[in-house]
C-alpha cells in the first residue's frame, strides 16, 4: 500500500510545532540562565580539590579577613632583601582555579620587576572560606590593600595594582577607591554585561546578568597612571573591549596591543620591557635588577 505525501497542512503543522518548540527552549535558557551566572562566571577550585606548591621557599601563608569577617588566605611573595620602601604588587588574578595556580606566574613577574608580590583568593577560592560574589571580591581587595599597607607598612604610592580578566574588574574597583603607584590591566572587560553579550550574543545576556564589574565607568575615577595589554585575536573578551577602556582611562596611560595573542597565551618578553618604560616614566621607583620573562598572568 503506497503512502501519501504529506499535505501542505501537515508541513504548516509540523512548522508550527517546531517554532513553537524553539520558542518555549529559548525562554527556558533565559529563566535559567540568571540562576547559572555564578557557577558561569566563577570558577573556583578548592585547595582540598588541587592546590599547586609555592614558587620557592620565600613565599608565606597570609591569612585576610574581609569587613565582613570572611577568612581569606593569601600568598606573601617577597624578593631577597625587600623592604617596605621598595614597594610591592597587589595580584588580582582571573576567575578560574586559585593562587596556587598562578605561582610561577607570580615568580616570572618578579623577575620581570624584581618587586614582591602578595596575591589573594577571592571567597571560595583555595584556603579561602565563603562563595564567590562581586562585593566579596571587593572586600577580599579591599583586605589584602589593608595588610600591604597597614601590616606590612607598604606606602600608598609604591602599590602596583594588577589585573587579569575579571582580577581587572577587582582592580579597577580597588583603584578608584585607594592610593596606588599604578594599574595594570591584562586583557580585561568594560563590563560584565557587556562581556556576557559577547559570549552569548543570541541572548539579551547584558539585561540578565547581576554582576557588574563596571569597569568602564569606574576607570575614569582612578587618577594614577594605566598600563592596558590586550590581545589582539582574543576570543572570550574582543580586543575592542580593552581598547574602550583605554580610552576612558585617564593621563598618563598607555596601551599595548598583543598582536596575535588569544586569551590564556602567555604574555611575552615585549610586554614587560613596555611594562617597565611606562613605569620608569611616570612612576619612578627603584626597583631590584630585574631580567625579562614570559607569562600567562590572569
Amino acid at each position: 500500500m503506497a503512502l501519501s505525501p504529506p499535505t501542505n497542512r501537515s508541513w504548516k503543522r509540523r512548522g508550527v510545532w517546531l517554532l513553537g518548540g524553539a520558542i518555549v527552549c529559548y525562554l527556558g535558557v533565559l529563566i535559567v540562565l540568571p540562576f547559572l551566572e555564578n557557577r558561569l562566571l566563577y570558577h573556583p577550585v578548592r585547595a582540598a580539590e588541587d592546590w599547586l606548591p609555592p614558587p620557592n621557599a620565600r613565599v608565606q601563608d597570609v591569612e585576610l579577613r574581609s569587613s565582613n569577617g570572611t577568612r581569606l588566605h593569601a600568598w606573601w611573595c617577597p624578593v631577597k632583601d625587600w623592604q617596605p620602601e621598595h614597594g610591592a604588587m597587589l595580584y588580582c588574578h582571573g576567575n578560574a582555579g586559585n593562587l596556587s595556580y598562578r605561582g610561577q606566574a607570580v615568580a616570572l613577574w618578579q623577575q620581570a620587576l624584581g618587586i614582591s608580590v602578595l596575591i589573594f583568593d577571592y571567597p571560595g577560592y583555595g584556603r579561602s572560606e565563603g562563595t564567590p560574589t562581586e562585593a566579596g571580591c571587593y572586600a577580599a581587595a579591599d583586605a589584602a590593600y589593608e595588610c600591604l599597607t597597614q601590616k606590612m607598612n607598604v606606602p600608598a604610592d609604591r602599590i602596583l595594582l594588577f589585573g587579569g580578566s575579571l582580577g581587572g574588574g577587582v582592580a579597577v574597583d580597588l583603584a578608584s577607591r585607594q592610593r596606588h603607584r599604578a594599574l595594570i590591566l591584562v586583557r580585561t572587560f568594560t563590563s560584565i554585561p557587556d562581556a556576557a553579550q559577547s559570549v552569548y550574543p543570541w541572548l539579551p545576556a547584558r539585561w540578565l546578568v547581576r554582576n557588574r564589574f563596571d569597569n568602564l565607568e569606574k576607570i575614569a575615577r582612578c587618577g594614577r597612571p594605566a598600563f592596558i595589554a590586550h590581545g589582539t585575536t582574543d576570543r572570550l573578551i574582543p580586543f575592542a573591549q580593552g581598547k574602550r577602556l583605554f580610552e576612558a582611562a585617564g593621563e598618563p596611560k598607555r596601551f599595548l596591543a598583543m598582536a596575535g595573542l588569544d586569551h590564556n597565551d602567555s604574555l611575552s618578553p615585549e610586554f614587560f620591557s613596555a611594562l617597565r618604560s611606562f613605569l620608569d616614566e611616570t612612576t619612578p621607583v627603584k626597583l631590584e635588577q630585574a631580567t625579562t620573562a614570559g607569562t600567562k598572568a590572569n
